[in-house]
């Protein structure tokens, strides 16, 4: 990781998003790209936020797909971020009003990628910090402890909590995300966090 220890100051350094382009969809592994790019993965609960939250990254309002309706990424779909590495961004989880097949399929395909991936650098997980205690999320941490795959989290919505209820997501995260690399406050209508994140995500694509 690229972090340089200057004294009592540590310097992250800086990611700039000059460019940011849709790229493709996938359905299965046989389709992913041969372009040798680190691959940075946002995974999360079905209405957690991605589309919103790599829009809000990249500044490029219609990049990723938004919708009111949970399950709407049925993909694994691909962004390129500055010609230098690829934003992915996965089907959400968690969602019971998907039938249990496609349901089957979309965690076989979710999983394998994960798994089996090389070019996989972090997987930043997305936690809406209104529900910080989903058990669907703590499975996600465990599988990725047991992929031992980079992983960093990002409470997205945070706007919409009380500070009360700040103090318990941050409590909640750290009671069983041990291993994470970082844990970020996100509002993507303020832009709290945003800075934040780019500067973790910069210490991977270097």
């Amino acid at each position: 990781m690229p972090v340089a220890v200057l004294g009592l100051f540590r310097y992250y350094p800086d990611m700039k998003i000059r460019n940011a382009r849709f790229y493709k969809s996938v359905s299965a592994l046989d389709q992913l790209p041969e372009e040798q790019l680190p691959e940075i993965v946002f995974v999360g609960r079905s209405n957690v936020g991605k589309s919103t939250l790599l829009n809000s990254l990249t500044g490029r309002k219609g990049l990723a797909k938004t919708s009111s309706t949970p399950g709407k990424t049925q993909l694994i779909n691909y962004f390129v971020i500055n010609d230098t590495c690829f934003f992915v961004d996965l089907p959400g989880y968690g969602y019971a009003r998907v039938d249990k097949g496609r349901k089957h399929e979309w965690g076989k395909l979710l999983g394998e990628y994960i798994r089996t991936r090389d070019h996989i650098v972090l997987v930043v997980l997305l936690i809406d910090s209104r529900h910080p205690e989903m058990e669907s999320d703590h499975h996600m941490t465990e599988f990725l402890d047991y992929c031992g795959r980079s992983y960093g989290i990002v409470l997205t919505k945070y706007d919409k909590l009380k500070q009360k209820d700040k103090a318990r997501a941050r409590l909640a995260m750290k009671r069983y995300s041990f291993n994470s690399k970082f844990i970020v406050n996100y509002s993507a209508l303020s832009g709290q966090g945003k800075e934040e994140l780019l500067e973790q995500l910069a210490a991977y694509t270097g």
